[in-house]
């Protein structure tokens, strides 16, 4: 199979010239092991059945042997054998090289396992699924980074390729790189109800070695595709649960959600609270999210039919699609995402901030219907950020350089008052 480009891969090489080793984490699945290998030099795979006894006495007694190979050398699931990272630091230490290792984990770091933190000399890169314009459905020709640096540039009339059918198909479908290998576009849907069901089956009880119930982790994972894109309290999340299954303690809730995310099946976001003089409250708490909208779909047992006649339900998934893709174009760019909300129901969907400093509200709207709520949204929003500056003594807080509303339609306009309408289908980092 062909190896499909990603926005990865840019990242990856940045950081093998400035790091002595590099760890790609992500949810398992979503093609670190394939990015890695393009331009490893040597691949020692930690989870071979094969030898894993051997790996497993050798990280033991000498686990520098492990590291024995040419330059960059891959090592694919290193996280079964914690003190390899100790022996990579070390190596890395001693020769003071970079570029040497590249160490994969389908899950995230925990500092506690290790003797050093690696500070300096091992760089912890995130890895996401596959976006649209990476599986080709989005055509790319609007991209982010030249609107913000040309925010005024003219959009008008660029069409996507993709119907919203395809937008649906596209979301139950996912953004994992095995559906490539699958034979029929049904095929295709059953790679995201394999990844749902081998979480609550296998890998949250072989993250640490704790026995979970599989049935406790697909309620969780159900009631949070029910709530998704949403603000809904933890405290509702378990009352949902124990409508499935009898009882549930609010401890128990923590352990298996902080093992969902720490898998990187769930991808909260958190509100984004600026110094901006406004009479009402300011939302901060998580907005419920998943690393791909797909799972969500199978822990509900959904399919592109479910969504025939129910538009507005599928714009919740619509919401985790725009999120995910702006994830995935923005890695490497050291980006910070989050939302706005506050009690009086003005919002934003998504703030995407660049570490220089400017910054993006974005609007996620799947119909035509629902764009002149999301603009008028992004209007409101800027002109409270006009309104406290004129008060604020201090240092102003930066007006917003875009106001976009990310649709399902298929044509990008600007609007009189300056928001951008752009298909997801268009855009490209």
């Amino acid at each position: 199979m062909e190896y499909r480009k990603r926005k990865a891969d840019k990242q990856l090489l940045e950081n093998l010239d400035a790091f002595g080793a590099v760890v790609i984490e992500g949810p398992k699945g979503c093609g670190k092991t394939t990015t890695a290998e393009q331009v490893a030099a040597s691949v020692i795979k930690l989870q071979d059945p094969d030898n894993y006894e051997a790996y497993k006495a050798t990280a033991e007694s000498r686990p520098s042997m492990l590291l024995k190979g040419d330059y960059p050398r891959l090592i694919d699931e290193w996280q079964d054998f914690p003190v390899v990272w100790d022996a990579v630091r070390n190596d890395v230490d001693k020769s003071g090289e970079v570029g040497q290792f590249i160490l994969t984990s389908s899950k995230a770091f925990d500092p506690d396992k290790v003797k050093h933190s690696g500070s300096n000399r091992i760089e912890v890169m995130k890895m996401f699924t596959m976006s649209l314009y990476e599986t080709g459905e989005s055509n790319g020709k609007i991209s982010f980074a030249e609107l913000f640096a040309n925010p005024s540039q003219n959009i008008d009339g660029i069409k996507s390729d993709t119907t919203v059918e395809g937008l649906i198909y596209a979301v139950c479908r996912g953004g994992w790189p095995a559906t490539y290998k699958c034979r029929t576009d049904k095929a295709r849907l059953k790679i995201a109800y394999n990844a749902f069901n081998s979480t609550c089956d296998r890998d949250i009880s072989q993250f640490d070695g704790v026995k979970r119930k599989p049935e406790i982790a697909k309620a969780i994972l159900r009631s949070y595709a029910r709530n998704i894109s949403s603000l809904v309290k933890k405290s509702t999340m378990i009352e949902d649960v124990k409508g499935m299954l009898g009882s549930m303690s609010e401890p128990t809730f923590d352990d298996y959600a902080d093992v969902l995310h720490k898998l990187y099946v769930l991808d909260d976001i958190y509100g984004w609270c600026p110094a901006i003089r406004s009479a009402s409250g300011m939302r901060s708490g998580p907005k419920r999210e998943f690393v791909d909208p797909s799972i969500a779909i199978a822990a509900l047992g959904l399919s592109p039919e479910s969504f025939q006649y129910d538009l507005k339900t599928f714009g919740f998934f619509f919401e985790n699609l725009c999120l995910r893709d702006l994830r995935a174009y923005t890695q490497g760019e050291d980006a910070n995402i989050s939302y706005y909300h506050d009690r009086n129901g003005l919002e934003a969907d998504i703030v995407l901030h660049l570490k220089d400093g400017r910054y993006a509200l974005i609007e996620c709207k799947l119909g035509s219907s629902e764009i002149e709520d999301g603009a008028k949204h992004l209007i409101q929003l800027r002109n409270l950020i006009r309104e406290s500056n004129k008060e604020e003594k201090q240092v102003p807080l930066r007006e917003p350089d875009l106001l976009l509303v990310l649709t399902g339609g298929n044509l990008a306009y600007t609007r009189e008052d300056g928001v951008k309408v752009i298909p997801l289908a268009c855009l490209k980092w």
